[in-house]
């Protein structure tokens, strides 16, 4: 049976963070892969002028993955355009590789959203589990309140405690808006995010103007 990682976001652009995350959930879950999973439009995420597009995102996280053993990019979103929701992607996979134990990866400040996501009970019976990475200062416990009513309204059979999985890592204090800033200022952020990528920011001259948040609809993931 595989086990599959899902790992969505709007990757803009993908950072080390990202990949440490992406390895740390597939060593410590025994994944055999986990999908780097980026959003066409996110609806639960304010817009960014400077968006290069969901095409050279897609294409950053590819060069981002280029040497990761174990995970890969994922363009179904991307492909099926519109506003990305994940339970549609989940059942996409599920239904692909009907056999898979698929589990979704989020961060802490990202579950908490879960129970406004399109569909979330369907969503958790579709996943073995969701693999929380916590930050400094988040609460296990205000996570596990949230999706408690979810799991144990689900049809999925098992104990809530046992679909919440916390994965037990350093914190990288890296952003996607950080990496913005910092191109902006004509700063370097090949630290950040890695040869590949600093390259390509560079080549493509993203991220060199100005990005006000606008708030945009949508619903939720």
């Amino acid at each position: 049976m595989q086990r599959i990682g899902i790992l969505g976001g709007t990757f803009n652009p993908p950072h080390l963070g990202h990949l440490a995350l992406a390895r740390h959930a597939r060593l410590q879950l025994d994944l055999d892969h986990v999908l780097l999973m980026p959003a066409n439009h996110a609806p639960n995420k304010p817009a960014v002028k400077d968006d290069p597009g969901p095409e050279h995102r897609l294409r950053m996280c590819r060069l981002a993955v280029a040497e990761e053993s174990g995970v890969e990019t994922s363009a179904l979103e991307i492909e099926r355009g519109g506003t990305s929701y994940t339970v549609v992607t989940v059942q996409a996979i599920h239904d692909s590789y009907p056999d898979a134990e698929l589990t979704l990866i989020v961060g802490a400040d990202t579950a908490l959203t879960l129970p406004g996501w399109r569909e979330p009970a369907r969503l958790l019976e579709m996943t073995a589990r969701v693999a929380v990475a916590q930050r400094d200062g988040s609460d296990l416990g205000e996570i596990k309140a949230a999706l408690d009513p979810l799991l144990a309204s689900s049809e999925r059979g098992a104990e809530p405690g046992q679909h919440l999985i916390t994965l037990r890592m350093t914190p990288v204090a890296i952003s996607s808006s950080l990496v913005r800033r910092r191109v902006l200022a004509g700063e370097p952020v090949v630290e950040l995010v890695g040869d590949r990528v600093s390259d390509y920011i560079a080549k493509h001259g993203l991220y060199r103007t100005q990005s006000p948040a606008t708030s945009v609809g949508g619903g939720a993931a």
